[in-house]
Order: structure tokens, then sequence, then C-alpha cells
């Protein structure tokens, strides 16, 4: 029998399980529709995936390289406990080395790829939800892969950075690194600030001048505004910020100093943008008593 897409689909709402789970199940089971749901109960994927629904806002940043080419992945978990147990790091190094080793260039990709054991990483990832009772994601990644120095950093698996360099040595590059991890600056190099942020800073600094000074010269007040506004994108960038391992230089003078240029950079941090809902159990279980 045909497994078509609406069969697949029908499988899916019916048992919360991922549709490659549905489209195997319906191989196995020659398209039979109960049997297949059967199936997904018995391998315990169909339970699994019922819990996609709840926030995994934990996990780890994982790391895989091998020379001007690396790769840095998210992989979420609903509590710290899990982002510590042995089967997710395991999960959580094996999927890292899968992205590098298949060339995948985002998520959906990389979900289709294969582990060592043959498997895709989206087949791991609902055996290790099944594994460890928790909703377990694949959440992002970000790949390099240059002909210059790239470095990498990754912070208590937690946070971890890509940097791009030209010129330098893979020190220098790899300090570049962690200072990214510590600043998080938005942006590379004054150049790189848009002209949005830099025209809203300037308004904001004009508001916040006392009627005196307003009233100003027009290129006086000018000279004023767009030195409090160079300080505010010093702050902003990776080349105007101090650096974390020499604070009496600035990025920028470290890096020619170095003899190097910082051509770019990315950042991740464990469940950055996810909304978690913090639930107090002791007040829940107060106001079921009646007693708040």
């Amino acid at each position: 029998m045909e497994i078509t897409a609406s069969l697949v689909k029908d499988l899916r709402e019916r048992t919360g399980a991922g549709m490659m789970e549905c489209k195997k199940a319906l191989t196995e089971n020659k398209g039979d529709i109960d049997a297949a749901a059967e199936w997904l109960r018995k391998q315990g994927l169909a339970k699994a995936d019922k819990k996609a629904s709840r926030v995994a806002a934990e996990g780890r940043i994982v790391l895989a390289q091998d020379g001007g080419k690396a790769v840095l992945v998210e992989i979420n978990s609903e509590t710290d406990f899990v982002a510590n147990d042995d089967n997710f790091k395991n999960f959580a190094n094996a999927v890292a080395q899968a992205a590098l080793a298949s060339g995948a260039g985002d998520v959906e990709a990389l979900k289709a790829a294969r582990l060592g054991g043959g498997e895709t990483v989206e087949e791991a990832r609902a055996a290790i939800v099944a594994k460890v009772g928790e909703n377990v994601q694949v959440r992002r990644m970000i790949r390099m892969d240059s002909v210059n120095t790239v470095a990498a950093y990754v912070h208590g698996g937690r946070i971890g950075v890509l940097v791009e360099t030209k010129g330098g040595d893979a020190d220098f590059a790899r300090g570049v690194a962690m200072h990214v991890a510590a600043m998080n600056p938005p942006y590379n190099k004054a150049g790189d600030v848009p002209a949005a942020f830099i025209a809203k800073e300037k308004e904001i600094e004009l508001a916040r001048m006392s009627e005196k000074d307003k009233a100003k010269p027009a290129e006086i007040l000018e000279k004023i505004i767009s030195g409090k506004v160079a300080k505010i994108v010093n702050e902003n960038t990776l080349y105007g910020q101090p650096y974390v391992l020499d604070t009496d230089k600035s990025v920028e003078a470290a890096a020619k100093t170095a003899g190097a240029d910082v051509l770019g950079f990315h950042r991740l941090a464990v469940g950055e943008g996810i909304e978690k809902v913090v639930e107090d159990y002791a007040a829940e279980v107060m106001k079921q008593a009646g007693l708040a």
C-alpha cells in the first residue's frame, strides 16, 4: 500500500508522534493506521511526542569542529537535571558530530541527518524523549566554514561562540571567542551598527538634554550628541568594548596588536528567546486546597 502524505498526517494527529516516526510506522505495518498507532505506542514514540507542547528552556550548547569547519547546536530539555544526564549529553554530542559531518545548513536538514548507528537525528531525539521522560528539542544550529581561522568556545555547556578571524593566531581568535561569550556584543564593528539604531540613540540623547544645552549652537549640539552616541556604539560593538583579557585595550586595539581582523562571530545561549513559565508549586497546592 502507498504511504501517502495524508495518511502520515492522520497518524500524526492521532498519536502526536513525529512525521518521520509516523511514516516509518505505516511502512512497517503496510499502511494499516490502527496497527501503526499501536506500533508507535509499543515503541514509546507516541507517548514521547505528546510531551512536545511542554516548554524546553534548559539544555546544552554542543560543538563539533574540524579546522575551519565548525558547528554549534542548541539542544533543549525541560530541566537542568536532564541536561546534565549522560544519556542527554551523549545524544547532544552525537548530534553535533552529525551536523558537522552531514553539512546540514539548518535544523530541518539536521533532523534528517544520520548518526553513527544509522538512525536519523529525529529518530534518536524521539528515543531520548522516551528514555529521559522530558521534551527534548533540537532548536538551533550555527555553521561556520572558512579558509580563515575559526575559533570556538563553549562555556559550561550554556554559551557557545564561533569567531572568524583573518591574520593573527589561534590564541587571539579564541580570546575573542571568550570575550563574545562574556560580553555578548550585538555588533562586530561600528560600521555594522544599523543607521536606525544610531538615529534612535541620537533622538534619545537629545530628549535627555536640558533646555540650556538644547539652546546651544547647532554644530556644538551635534558634537555633544555625536560624542554620547559614539560611546553607546562602542558599548554595543565588539571592537569598541574593552578586551576582557586585557581591559587596558579595546578589542580593536588588541586586534591591531595581534595583526588580526575579526570578520564575524556567532553566539548561542541556552534558552534565549524562550518564554519560561516559573511555577510556584506551593502556591498552586494552597490554591487547590482553598487556602489561598
